[in-house]
C-alpha cells in the first residue's frame, strides 16, 4: 500500500518543479495542479478502505512518537484529503482557461502551496507541523488574493496579512506555552498528560491556539478580513478559500478543542460563537450589491452553523458539521466559479448586472441557481441533507435552549434564502441592465474549460443530495476520529 505520506510530498514536489517547468512551456504549468489534484484523490480513494479499519501512524526518521514528527491517516483526515483534492482538481480544471494574465506559472505553484498546507494540516498529528503547514496554506492565500495586482488586491492581500499574521503570532505563542506546560508537542501526548496541568494553564494555551486558528476560519469577530480577500481574489482563489482554505483553519481548532483539551471543554461558549457567526454573516449578506462580497459574507455564516453543530460536542452533532463541511466546500466553489465569467463578461461584480444572464449564459446560471439552493437547504440537493442532520442533533437533546437556537438557526435560513431568490430571480427572470453594451447582451457561455468543472459540482450536490448514503456512511468514523480522544492516544502511542 502507498503511503499517506504522498498526499503532501506529490504536490509538493510538483510545486516546485512548476517554476522550472515554466521556463521550459509556460502553457505546460496549467495542467501541473490538475494533474497532482488528480493523483491525491485517486491515492486518497485507496487509502479510504484501508484507514476505516484502523488509522494509519506514519513515523518519520525511524523514531515512534512522540519522539518524531508524525501524520494521523484516519478516516477524518483521509476524507478531508479527499474533499480538498476533489475541489482543488475542479477549481484547476477551471482555471487553465480562467487564469491567463499575469505570472502564470507563479500562480500554480502557489495555488498548489496552498493545497499542500490544508493537505498537511488535516493528516499532521504534531503541534508544531500543524503550525508549519498552516503557514504555507496562509503565505500562498496572502499572495494569490493580490495574483492580479491592482490597488482592490493589494490591499486587501495586506489586510488578511496583518491580521493571519498576529494570528500566526498568537498559534506560536500557545504552542509556546504548551511545550513549556508538556515537554512535547505530540498532540496524542499533550492530549495523554493535559489533566496534570492546573485549568487555568489550559486555558490560556487553548485560548492562544484557538484564537489564532480561529482568524483563517473566519471565526466571528475575526473573520474581518475575508469580504475584501474574497471579493479582490481571481473566482477560483476565491472558491479555494472558501471551500477549502476556511475549513482547514476550522479543522484546526476543532482538533485543538476535541483531541487536545477534551469535547466537554466549552460546549456553550461554541455554540454562541456560533449563533452569533451564522447571524452576522447572514444579515451582512443580505445588504450586500456586490456578489462577491455577498457569497463571502454567506460563507461566514456557514461557518457560524458549523462551529454551532460542532458546539453540540456529540456524535451527531459533528457528524453533521462533517457533513456541511462538504455541503459548503462544494456549493461555494460552484457558486464562485459560476460567476467567475458572469463578472467576466459584464465587467462588474454588481447584482444588478447579472440580471437576464440565465438567457445568456444558461448552464452557469442553472448551476448557480443549484449551488444556491443547495446552501439554503432545499431538496434534493445535499445542503438539505446537511442542516437536516445538524437539527435534528440538536433537538436530540431535547434542552429548551438548544431548541431556542435551532429556531435562531433557521430565522438565518429564511436570510439566506431571501437574497440567494433575489439573485436567481434577477437570473432567470428579469431583463438585462438599461445602457448594457450589445456584447453584454448576447448568449456567450462561459468555455468547455469552466463548464466542466461546474456541471462537475452541480451534478455531485445533487447526486449526494439524492443519495446522501453514499457520504453519511463514512461521517461516522471520521466524527468518531475527532471525538474518540482515548482512541486516538491509543492508535497514536500505543497506550
Amino acid at each position: 500500500m502507498v503511503s499517506p505520506m504522498l498526499l503532501i510530498a506529490a504536490p509538493l514536489g510538483l510545486a516546485f518543479i512548476t517554476p522550472l517547468l515554466g521556463l521550459l512551456s509556460e502553457r505546460l504549468t496549467r495542467y501541473v495542479p490538475a494533474a497532482a489534484m488528480a493523483f491525491n484523490f485517486t491515492l486518497g480513494l485507496l487509502l479510504l478502505p484501508r484507514v476505516l479499519r484502523e488509522p494509519w501512524i506514519v513515523e518519520t526518521a525511524g523514531l515512534r512518537p512522540p519522539f518524531s514528527i508524525h501524520l494521523v491517516a484516519g478516516p477524518l483526515g483521509v476524507g478531508l484529503s479527499l474533499l480538498i483534492a476533489l475541489v482543488g482538481l475542479l477549481v484547476s480544471i477551471y482555471a487553465i482557461g480562467y487564469v491567463r494574465e499575469g505570472p502564470v506559472a507563479k500562480y500554480h505553484t502557489l495555488y498548489l502551496l496552498l493545497l499542500v498546507g490544508a493537505t498537511g494540516m488535516v493528516l499532521s498529528a504534531d503541534l508544531f507541523n500543524l503550525f508549519v503547514f498552516f503557514e504555507i496554506l496562509c503565505i500562498s492565500s496572502y499572495a494569490l488574493v493580490g495574483y492580479r495586482g491592482d490597488r482592490a488586491g493589494i490591499e486587501s492581500s495586506a489586510k488578511y496579512l496583518v491580521q493571519g499574521a498576529i494570528g500566526s503570532s498568537l498559534i506560536l505563542l500557545g504552542i509556546g506555552f504548551v511545550y513549556g506546560l508538556f515537554g512535547t508537542l505530540s498532540m496524542a501526548d499533550i492530549a495523554r498528560n493535559v489533566d496534570s496541568v492546573t485549568p487555568m494553564k489550559v486555558f490560556i494555551s487553548m485560548a492562544f491556539l484557538i484564537t489564532g486558528f480561529g482568524v483563517e476560519a473566519a471565526v466571528l469577530p475575526l473573520n474581518a478580513w475575508l469580504p475584501d480577500a474574497h471579493s479582490s481574489a481571481p473566482s477560483s482563489i476565491s472558491a479555494i478559500l472558501s471551500g477549502i482554505a476556511i475549513k482547514a483553519g476550522l479543522y484546526a481548532v476543532a482538533r485543538v478543542v476535541f483531541t487536545i483539551y477534551g469535547a466537554d471543554t466549552m460546549p456553550m461558549l461554541v455554540l454562541l460563537v456560533g449563533i452569533l457567526t451564522l447571524l452576522v454573516g447572514e444579515m451582512s449578506a443580505f445588504s450586500q450589491n456586490n456578489i462577491k462580497r455577498l457569497l463571502a459574507y454567506s460563507s461566514i455564516g456557514q461557518i457560524g452553523l458549523i462551529v454551532f453543530a460542532l458546539g453540540l460536542a456529540s456524535a451527531s452533532g459533528v457528524q453533521g458539521a462533517l457533513f456541511l463541511v462538504v455541503s459548503h466546500a462544494l456549493a461555494k466553489a460552484l457558486l464562485f466559479l459560476s460567476v467567475g465569467y458572469m463578472i467576466y463578461r459584464t465587467g462588474s461584480m454588481e447584482i444588478s448586472s447579472l440580471y437576464g444572464m440565465g438567457r445568456r449564459m444558461p448552464v452557469s446560471s442553472l448551476c448557480f441557481t443549484i449551488g444556491a439552493f443547495s446552501l439554503v437547504g432545499l431538496p434534493p440537493f445535499i445542503g438539505f441533507a446537511a442542516k437536516f442532520t445538524v437539527i435534528r442533533a440538536a433537538l436530540a437533546g431535547a434542552a429548551p435552549l438548544l431548541t431556542a437556537l435551532v429556531a435562531i438557526v433557521l430565522l438565518g435560513t429564511v436570510v439566506e434564502g431571501a437574497y440567494f431568490f433575489r439573485i436567481v430571480q434577477g437570473l432567470h427572470f428579469r431583463p438585462p441592465p438599461e445602457g448594457a453594451a450589445p456584447e453584454q447582451t448576447d448568449q456567450y457561455e462561459a468555455p468547455v474549460s469552466a463548464l466542466v468543472p461546474i456541471c462537475l459540482l452541480a451534478a455531485i450536490i445533487v447526486a449526494v443530495g439524492l443519495y446522501p448514503g453514499v457520504l453519511t456512511k463514512y461521517l461516522g468514523p471520521a466524527a468518531m476520529d475527532l471525538l474518540d480522544k482515548a482512541a486516538y492516544i491509543h492508535h497514536v502511542l500505543g497506550v
